[in-house]
């Protein structure tokens, strides 16, 4: 089994010391890299190219926002995947976060379970956010956004809207499969195609989409 290559970017030193300790010490998960702002970050992802990079929020000279768009935009880091870390579920600077391509979010105060589960997920192309945390996120994004008007809705066969049912809940790809009874495979192929169709790059920009298109209700 290949290790799952890591970069922590904080600026806070223990903060980031005790990530990369606590990944670096896990079966399969190597830590190739620390920096302590957006900007070095940034340079250190394009230099390695890890699997994943979890990012800090508020940082110095670049914050983690703009960081997180700067690493998507770069086509030489398409393969790399980004967990945004924060202090507060609700900080606006998640939004940010997300809209800037970010494939999901975890709250510094974590389980260490929760974290090396979040990072071996994100890895796989899984979502990294609890529905619980997904869901409230989303109800304060759409309070704040009730003046907007309702985006259009692509046309979806009942298999995808299967499939982003599956997402709006927070399910892995593995488990999406098996509640259809199809391949994860087969999901993870729904999946590239609903993102692609929704114009989003992460599976929280899709579930966004979804809900400002009225294809899921937030009751």
């Amino acid at each position: 089994m290949t290790a799952i290559s890591v970069v922590v970017i904080d600026d806070q030193d223990l903060v980031r010391a005790g990530l990369a300790s606590l990944l670096d010490g896990t079966d399969h998960i190597t830590v190739v890299g620390q920096a302590g702002n957006g900007e070095e970050g940034v340079r250190l992802v394009r230099a390695v190219r890890p699997d994943v990079a979890l990012v800090d929020i508020r940082m110095p000279v670049l914050n983690g926002i703009d960081a997180v768009a700067r690493i998507r935009a770069d086509p030489a880091c398409a393969g790399t995947r980004l967990v945004v870390l924060t202090t507060f579920g609700l900080d606006e600077y998640v939004f940010g976060a997300i809209r800037a391509g970010a494939d999901g979010f975890l709250l510094k105060d974590a389980e260490p379970d929760e974290l090396v589960r979040c990072v071996r997920l994100v890895a796989q192309g899984d979502a990294v956010m609890s529905p619980s945390v997904t869901r409230t996120l989303l109800d304060d994004y759409l309070t704040r956004r009730t003046s907007h008007q309702r985006r259009a809705a692509p046309a979806l066969t009942d298999r995808e809207r299967d499939v982003l049912d599956g997402v709006r809940r927070g399910l892995s790809n593995k488990a999406i499969a098996a509640d259809l009874c199809v391949g994860a495979a087969t999901v993870k192929s729904y999946v590239s195609r609903l993102l692609e169709r929704f114009g989003t790059q992460s599976r929280v920009g899709l579930v966004i989409a979804a809900y400002e298109c009225g294809l899921v209700d937030t009751r």
